[in-house]
């Protein structure tokens, strides 16, 4: 199995924008099994994203408990704090719906039935990524637009032609750093193989510290998740910008902006992980 994951190696490396295609289109194939599959059931499909919805939205009924109490937190008012959630709980539901299925791979490297993966003539990423395409996550997006709309209602925010269009470039960057962090973790998993609660730490767990203002986190942790992790970029610095607040650590305006330069910097960074990830993959031995 070490030869079959180096000669999909160098195939990937011979043909990049080949690999692309056949990748987007395994990934499709996948995907389109699974919805079929979920939508032969739809009322349990219609239980289970309802289900979703509930869950996720306890994490803001959590917040509206906080503000029950204080008036602001961390220096920001509540509409405040939704616009964070909802900047953040919108990328992460599109990546978790797009690559969530990553947190499985540790399974799989130990149980060896990623060889089934290696032998198939489609790219391993894709067939990883779209494994089980869950389309119940669909209630995660649709609970942080509905706390979106609120605090863009409630906000007085002082929109101008910039802010507009940073709007819908932060939640698309922001789905892409998010993504790139899911694929990060998965290649660690070839390492340590049960790691899933590793990984989570940086996805779900990232994703649950951007939902609070970054004036309520110690200057270190702020640091870490800026410059070495850089979640900072997927609401932290443009919801800044947008309600006209001073950046952490006094970064420059321009950063504002800089969400979709951060999501391919981290996934060409993710992909070369990856990569080498899959290189190392020795099967089970049995």
């Amino acid at each position: 199995m070490a030869e079959t994951a180096e000669a999909s190696e160098a195939a990937g490396r011979a043909e990049p924008r080949g690999r692309v295609v056949e990748g987007l289109r395994a990934y499709r194939l996948v995907a389109a099994m699974w919805i079929r599959s979920t939508m032969a059931y739809r009322t349990s499909f219609v239980l289970t994203t309802f289900g979703n919805f509930a869950m996720t939205a306890l994490d803001f009924v959590a917040i509206l408990l906080m503000f029950s109490r204080v008036d602001a937190l961390g220096g920001w008012s509540l509409g405040e704090v939704a616009l964070l959630y909802g900047l953040s709980g919108i990328p992460f539901g599109l990546a978790d719906l797009a690559i969530g299925s990553m947190d499985r791979l540790g399974r799989r490297v130990r149980d060896g039935t990623l060889d089934t993966l290696l032998v198939r003539p489609a790219p391993v990423l894709a067939q990883v990524a779209a494994d089980r395409f869950a389309l119940r996550r669909l209630g995660r997006v649709t609970q942080g637009l509905l706390v979106l709309g609120y605090a863009l209602v409630v906000v007085d925010v002082d929109w101008t032609v910039a802010k507009l269009l940073l709007m819908p470039v932060m939640l698309l960057g922001g789905a892409g750093i998010f993504a790139a962090v899911f694929v990060a973790a998965g290649a660690f998993q070839f390492v340590a193989q049960d790691a899933s609660e590793v990984a989570n730490a940086f996805t779900y767990g990232g994703m649950t510290m951007l939902q609070y203002p970054p004036t309520v986190f110690a200057l270190d942790l702020v640091r870490g998740v800026t410059f070495v992790v850089p979640l900072a970029f997927v609401n932290w610095l443009p919801a800044c910008f947008v309600l006209g607040r001073p950046y952490p650590l006094d970064l420059p305006g321009w950063v504002a902006f800089a969400p979709p330069l951060v999501a391919v910097a981290c996934g060409a960074l993710a992909g070369l992980a990856w990569r080498a990830g899959l290189r190392s993959y020795r099967s089970t031995g049995s």
